[in-house]
């Protein structure tokens, strides 16, 4: 612990453990998982919801060994005694998607107390997957054009 840490409160130090967890999409920090989640955590995201850190973990190891590279992009963080909201982007390249970086924007919530308890996700599925596969990314991005018009 550095004297930075030192001089956090619980909450904030919680948040940073989690975001240094991520931070590196294709290899989490999963031999930490215990340290940032309870037993049976619930993690929800626009696809998956799951219980319990063994499940959560699983899921990740699968995600990290099917993307060539990403990271987390941390822009703002709202900490409270329990609760945190952390606004990032993500960058990554997946084999399926083709060659080119692919950037989400998102939210995470947390809900904790030593350690986090519940965690969703937001983001838009569509950015993420949809606008990435050739002949339905022409369509959800042309339907997008037409919903701001």
């Amino acid at each position: 612990m550095n004297m930075a840490d030192a001089k956090m409160d619980p909450s904030s130090l919680l948040i940073e453990r989690f975001k240094a967890f991520y931070l590196d999409v294709k290899h989490p920090q999963l031999d930490k998982i215990d340290e940032i989640y309870t037993e049976d955590v619930l993690f929800k995201d626009p696809v998956h919801e799951l219980r319990g850190a063994e499940t959560l973990h699983a899921y990740l190891s699968e995600m990290c060994a099917n993307v060539h590279s990403g990271r987390f992009e941390y822009l703002d963080q709202t900490v409270s005694e329990n609760t945190a909201y952390i606004k990032w982007n993500m960058h990554f390249k997946h084999p399926k998607l083709g060659n080119k970086t692919i950037t989400v924007r998102g939210i995470s919530q947390v809900q904790f107390d030593e350690r986090i308890y519940f965690h969703e996700d937001v983001y838009d599925l569509g950015q993420l997957i949809y606008e990435h596969v050739p002949l339905l990314g022409f369509f959800v991005k042309g339907l997008k054009k037409r919903l701001v018009m």
